[in-house]
């Protein structure tokens, strides 16, 4: 492989990406300036109903960035300080963050080692008479088991908002075959339009969707100042809106997402090949009841050497990132939240462990056989 070929391996190509659509969005683009129309517009609602009617839902709501949907979601449902909401222990810390800024404790939980996501089996023992809240997380890009939080959460009269950050465009099938768009399925759902996600503006961008008319209305008032109409404020509310220029960007890249995600799965199946017979790596699972976007692509390092694997790469010119070094609980801002001696057993498993390799819809069979090699060679 060419030197040149190695410097351009990104763990997410964006610039690749756009220039392949670059037309369409240069000229959106200067269609945004030229109307001048840079809050709310036709973009922004045009961009709101497509994606509405992608995923199936009866509202969606843009707002500013993935963090203040997490937050504005959390503020419609009416919570009171002090209030307890279950969350991984292993995730980004926006999903613990906006629950500690709003006077809510986050109440952190394990996950399973084989999907990385929430695991519903140890809600019950972390349940109390503060529980108010559930906000699974849908992680590197497939749903966490919804099917079995729903039915827990209805069992103990809790809200459920998911955090579909990295998951937007997964699919989740209920045993009896129903199926619904991953963040549909609890009372809100929150996504971010961060530039790497699989669907990514060109800065930041966000929005919540839920089903219910009148928490969407209340949602609506909340990202708006807590108004209905203009200088009229009904309730305590915040300044959160998608911006026009990134909405049309969004809207271009939306028609396109399916085809992303097939680009990143035939990236995963070429990797899942490759370190197929490696003992000392785990690839990642497929959930049977949720399908796969790959937002990342993360293997367990069984060996111990996790770290070394990150540092010879990196030697070899190839990035790699590890989502999360630490669990939420070990993070100085949230030690307050939590006994020291406690821990909980996989999420401090997968935090040794995880390392996940690049993956993009830019990505060719050169490239894939090089990261592979590469990776193959530590082992040998």
């Amino acid at each position: 492989m060419s030197n040149q070929s190695v410097k351009s391996i990104h763990m997410v190509d964006t610039h690749g990406q756009y220039l392949k659509i670059k037309t369409a969005v240069d000229n959106a683009v200067l269609e945004v300036i030229n109307s001048t129309q840079f809050i709310g517009g036709a973009k922004v609602k045009s961009f709101q109903e497509n994606l509405e009617k992608y995923l199936g839902v009866n509202h969606v709501i843009p707002c500013g960035n993935g963090t203040d949907a997490l937050q504005i979601a959390l503020m419609a449902l009416g919570l009171k300080p002090g209030d307890e909401v279950l969350v991984p222990a292993f995730t980004y810390v926006a999903t613990a963050e906006v629950i500690a800024l709003l006077n809510l404790k986050p109440i952190m939980v394990d996950v399973e080692l084989d999907s990385f996501n929430i695991d519903p089996a140890v809600l019950e023992a972390a349940l109390s008479s503060k529980t108010k809240a559930i906000v699974p997380v849908h992680l590197y890009g497939q749903s966490a088991d919804m099917d079995a939080i729903m039915k827990f959460a209805n069992k103990h009269n809790l809200f459920v908002v998911e955090d579909n950050a990295q998951a937007i465009g997964s699919t989740y099938t209920f045993p009896d075959g129903r199926k619904q768009k991953a963040g549909t399925i609890g009372h809100i759902g929150c996504t971010s339009f961060y530039p790497s996600k699989n669907l990514g503006a060109y800065g930041d961008g966000g929005a919540i969707m839920c089903n219910d008319s009148e928490l969407a209305n209340r949602i609506k008032m909340i990202a708006n100042h807590g108004q209905s109409k203009r200088y009229y404020h009904d309730i305590v509310g915040v300044n959160s809106r998608l911006d026009a220029i990134q909405a049309a960007i969004l809207d271009i890249k939306l028609a396109k997402l399916d085809d992303y995600a097939a680009a990143r799965n035939n990236a995963a199946d070429h990797y899942d090949k490759a370190f197929a017979d490696i003992n000392e790596l785990k690839v990642p699972v497929r959930s049977s009841f949720s399908d796969h976007v790959f937002h990342q692509y993360t293997l367990r390092v069984m060996n111990g050497k996790r770290n070394e694997l990150k540092e010879y790469l990196a030697a070899e010119g190839i990035p790699s990132m590890i989502y999360y070094p630490l669990p939420l609980y070990e993070q100085k801002a949230y030690a307050e939240h939590w006994e020291s001696s406690n821990k909980l057993a996989a999420t401090e498993e997968l935090c040794n462990q995880v390392i996940s390799l690049p993956i993009h819809t830019e990505m060719n069979e050169e490239i894939l056989a090089h990261i592979s090699n590469k990776v193959s060679a530590f082992f040998n």
